[in-house]
């Protein structure tokens, strides 16, 4: 018999509350993310936000917050600040730097490091990330491929809460971006770490769609519809 996810899911939790007991979530692997700790059978809460679950057994809990805290297998927008022998480093927003690999590509040998200048925006996948460590990135995915990793060009990037990046990478499709995809051709990047990269054929189009992407946090799902359709009105 399958357990439910637990009652707390998509309500505010608080640290302390304790929102799974494992003693009744017999022959079950739970995956714990940002926000929990296991405290011997019970996962608690460590910081005040929604807890949120993701098929087939991952809860994390999702708070609005600037500050990022890596965790593994996360996307995030990263920024070059340096290049050394073995790693770049990266500015993830998190609480240290984080190091990509030179060989942590597709198809990586040391006869085809990429070169990266300060200020490239990178979008990569958490591999590593323990406490007191620096977090370590990849541009593949788990299987080595580098599906849609690597340097994003062009485009405008802008930084964003937590909650409005998760909000861009739910599914179904959060409004503001269902709305404008209807009308408007574009590529969009989120990263969990609280950046956005958008990038369209103009940049008017570009500036237009991070506009309202950032607006959008504060408004409902009919309000965000309502907000699109009247830009593209002015627009098309």
């Amino acid at each position: 018999m399958e357990n439910k996810p637990s009652s707390f899911v998509d309500r505010p939790v608080v640290p302390g509350d304790v929102v799974l007991d494992l003693s009744k979530m017999s022959n079950q692997t739970i995956k714990i993310g940002g926000g929990l700790r296991q405290e011997s059978d019970f996962i608690t809460v460590m910081k005040a936000g929604k807890l949120r679950f993701s098929k087939p057994n991952k809860y994390w809990v999702e708070s609005s917050q600037k500050r990022y805290m890596p965790c593994v297998e996360d996307t995030v927008l990263g920024i070059v600040v340096d290049t050394k022998a073995e790693n770049f480093l990266v500015d993830i927003k998190g609480p240290a730097l984080a190091f990509l690999p030179v060989l942590a590509f597709e198809g990586g040998t040391r006869r085809n490091i990429p070169k990266f200048e300060q200020g490239t925006l990178l979008y990569a996948r958490v591999a590593k990330a323990n406490p007191g460590t620096n977090p370590e990135l990849s541009c593949t995915d788990a299987s080595g491929k580098a599906a849609e990793f690597g340097p994003l060009k062009d485009g405008y990037s802008f930084e964003c809460s937590t909650g409005l990046s998760r909000m861009l990478l739910s599914s179904p499709t959060c409004p503001v971006l269902e709305e404008f995809g209807k009308k408007l051709s574009f590529e969009i990047a989120a990263g969990l770490n609280g950046r956005v990269w958008v990038n369209a054929a103009s940049p008017s189009t570009t500036i237009v769609v991070s506009n309202a992407i950032m607006k959008s946090e504060s408004l409902s799902g009919v309000q965000q519809r309502i907000m699109v359709r009247k830009l593209l009105d002015r627009i098309q």
